[in-house]
């Protein structure tokens, strides 16, 4: 869903790992380390919701109810790790977690940088704004976008020629306040996330245009690392066959919002 300033420096890594990506990369704990410990590691960024975000002291949302579900059915205790958006990629780098949950969608630049799961789920870049004229990305022509820095959206809304102005911020949610405060015409964000926000500000005046792109969303976790990887897959598996995730998606999205 998100793209990555960090994400050349960590290409490059990659590249230069490219002849042992058959073993753990440097660092990383195995899957039998990991259960040895019995707890997984995984980072977040605490601030998107409904996905992963703070209820009060409380981290929650789908993406962290779903990876703790994941945790129990690999025989883990999951501990979250939430740091901000453009520091997660590092922090796997650096081996601070197993892996990120942070809805991060896949690219092929990306899957150079990092390995990634089965998609957890299905998503997409969709265009907000209060004016109903503004819906496509035709629409967009002499326009002031808002967009978190970094993101997939970002990038994607960069390419739009015709727009007059792009403004980044470092979180979704200040992106979004600068629509709601006439200071941009619109925001491009996750669809949703937009769902949400209309649930908790419905006379806000937003509006859900057309999607600017779709993608897939995964768990991201450091290059040579295939049993951790398939377990990972293993237990999503597990937790969309016996309803586990259709409750849970329901329960944040109000529809399962897994890959068709």
């Amino acid at each position: 869903m998100r793209n990555k300033s960090i994400l050349a420096a960590l290409l490059a890594t990659a590249l230069g790992l490219a002849g042992a990506v058959l073993a753990p990369a440097a660092g990383a704990r195995t899957l039998a380390e990991i259960k040895a410990d019995g707890k997984l590691v995984i980072g977040t960024e605490g601030a998107f919701p409904p996905f992963n975000y703070f209820d009060g002291s409380k981290l929650t949302g789908f993406e962290i109810e779903l990876g703790d579900a994941i945790g129990k059915k690999m025989g883990l205790t999951v501990q979250w790790k939430t740091v901000g958006f453009d520091s997660l990629l590092a922090g796997l780098r650096q081996d601070r977690f197993d892996l990120v949950m942070a809805s991060f969608a896949v690219t092929p630049e990306r899957a150079k940088a990092v390995a990634f799961t089965q998609p957890v789920y299905c998503g997409g870049g969709v265009i907000v704004a209060k004016d109903p004229q503004i819906h496509t990305a035709a629409s967009l022509s002499g326009k002031v976008v808002s967009v978190q820095t970094g993101t997939t959206y970002f990038e994607k809304v960069k390419k739009v020629a015709s727009i007059k102005e792009v403004k980044n911020y470092p979180r979704d949610t200040d992106a979004q306040q600068a629509l709601m405060n006439g200071r941009v015409d619109a925001w491009v964000t996750d669809r949703f996330v937009v769902k949400k926000a209309l649930e908790t500000a419905p006379k806000a005046g937003l509006r859900i245009g057309d999607y600017l792109f779709v993608e897939k969303v995964a768990a991201a976790l450091k290059l040579g690392n295939p049993t951790l990887s398939a377990a990972f897959d293993k237990a999503l598996a597990e937790v969309q066959a016996d309803g586990t995730y259709k409750k849970l998606s329901e329960k944040y999205l109000k529809e399962d919002i897994r890959c068709k």
